[in-house]
């Protein structure tokens, strides 16, 4: 193994669907390309969007599809800990702030939560935690959207630990991220915004920052984004061939060397040939065929 260390994060909203299986080739290809190593971690630090079963579900297709990890997966569930911390080193060096705004508050004020929390403190419930950000401005390359800069105040304050108990994505994420040692990110471009929001968080606690790489975001021929709530989008584990085939096709691999009948010969004969100059430089991919 070199240094290189990758991952694929879902969350257990639903079945895998087509648009999150080349997210999960697309960083399997490069960390296998790296002779690095590749992990998953199920990001269910949200109960109420969890789906009984979902993960279990994900992770045997992804096991049907011969994407098997380095590491057992790791749970977001399981690390409240290690966020609790996270967010007690920000409270202490005054990087956030409670805030009982309602929505109705934010959306007097555009929606963008700017500065201070302008609900008086509620002794009656929890505050929100939010991140203040001023005027920070992110800047970073990213290995194929190119160069990215981000005002954090066009979204304004985030919160990172939300008034009804959860921690926030952005917070779990990058703290998982630094914890695991992820070297290179690989994901959707639908999260090239979130990006900015998890470097600053890890400037603010002084974690190492990964690479970055977002891959097109797949679409159907009326531009719609693939996602879980449509059915032929789903992964079929009985027989993934057909879509991983389309999948890899759409990350750049030519289809002549896509004729395996067994999904791990399959991924050998696709890393073999894998260019990361071949990925596609947008952000939508139209998928309008998922198999042959």
């Amino acid at each position: 193994m070199t240094g290189y260390c990758g991952r694929f994060a879902p969350s257990p909203t639903g079945d895998l669907h087509f648009g999150s299986l080349v997210a999960a080739l697309g960083s399997w290809l490069r960390a296998r390309a790296a002779q690095g190593t590749w992990l998953v971690r199920i990001e269910d630090i949200d109960p109420p969007r969890a789906v009984p079963g979902s993960a279990d579900s994900i992770l045997r297709t992804l096991h049907a599809c011969a994407l098997e990890p380095d590491e057992p997966p790791l749970y977001q569930s399981t690390r409240a800990e290690a966020y609790s911390s996270a967010l007690q080193r920000l409270r202490e060096n005054g990087e956030v702030f409670p805030c009982w705004c309602s929505r109705s508050d934010l959306a007097a004020r555009g929606g963008v939560h700017r500065g201070v929390c302008v609900s008086p403190p509620d002794p009656w419930r929890e505050p929100a935690w939010r991140v203040r950000v001023g005027d920070t401005v992110i800047a970073f390359k990213d290995g194929l959207q190119g160069l990215q800069r981000w005002p954090l105040s066009l979204e304004g304050d985030f919160v990172v630990k939300r008034a009804d108990g959860p921690f926030a994505y952005q917070l779990a994420c990058a703290v998982d991220d630094a914890a695991q040692g992820i070297t290179e990110v690989v994901r959707g471009a639908d999260l090239l915004d979130s990006t900015p929001r998890q470097i600053h968080l890890m400037r603010l606690l002084e974690l190492s920052e990964p690479k970055y790489l977002h891959l097109p975001v797949a679409v159907d021929a009326h531009g719609r984004k693939l996602s879980k709530s449509q059915g032929t989008a789903a992964v079929d584990p009985r027989d993934p061939l057909p879509v991983m085939r389309a999948a890899l096709a759409s990350l750049g691999i030519p289809r002549a060397v896509l004729r395996a009948r067994m999904p791990r010969t399959l991924l050998r004969d696709a890393v073999a040939a894998f260019d990361p100059a071949a990925l596609p430089r947008t952000r939508i991919l139209e998928i309008p065929v998922l198999a042959d």
